[in-house]
């Protein structure tokens, strides 16, 4: 947002910074419908043309107010919740359970957060393997023969295995001297 607004005066953010704080917090949430501020303040923010206009002051009971406030979150609540149900629905349309056996044979993403700093390259193969599963911890999680050398956990998320394809209808065989990682998800 600060850079679309500073464009070609990059040094000026710090001047821009609480008109861009203002608009953000004045402007309509998508999820909640409702901005910012007024979920905080219960009214929407006076903007410069609303400065001519005083606001007028009128004594009402706190009870009502009270009440007021509290059915706005629950409305506020109410569509956050739709929101967030609709959300997961459009995101459970392209997950997919993956269950490995004992022995399967999986290729492993090794992200850039388990590997040991300066090791890690962009050019280097997104995935290595092929490595047998070891144990299930849960259907999210499992334990990989993992080679030493690697020096990380043993234990991947499943969104970090797939299955392994060999480029031909040979049998593919991994002796366990390749590797020595322990069963118990080396941590």
């Amino acid at each position: 947002m600060l850079r679309c607004i500073v464009q070609e005066h990059p040094k000026l953010w710090d001047e821009i910074l609480g008109q861009a704080e203002f608009a953000y917090n004045s402007m309509t949430n998508r999820s909640s419908g409702r901005s910012p501020f007024s979920i905080v303040y219960t009214k929407q923010p006076n903007h410069t043309i609303d400065i001519a206009v005083l606001p007028k002051c009128s004594s009402k009971p706190a009870s009502s107010f009270a009440n007021q406030f509290s059915s706005m979150l629950q409305e506020v609540r109410a569509k956050l919740l739709e929101s967030n149900n609709k959300y997961k629905q459009k995101a459970d349309e392209h997950r997919r359970e993956q269950l490995y056996k004992l022995g399967d044979l999986v290729m492993v993403r090794l992200r850039r957060e388990r590997v040991a700093p300066g090791t890690y390259s962009k050019l280097s193969p997104r995935k290595t393997g092929p490595f047998p599963i070891l144990k299930q911890i849960n259907p999210n999680a499992y334990v990989v023969d993992l080679p030493t050398h690697f020096n990380t956990s043993t234990t991947f998320n499943v969104t970090d295995l797939s299955p392994y394809h060999p480029p031909d209808d040979a049998r593919t065989n991994i002796s366990s001297s390749e590797s020595d990682s322990p069963v118990d998800g080396g941590e």
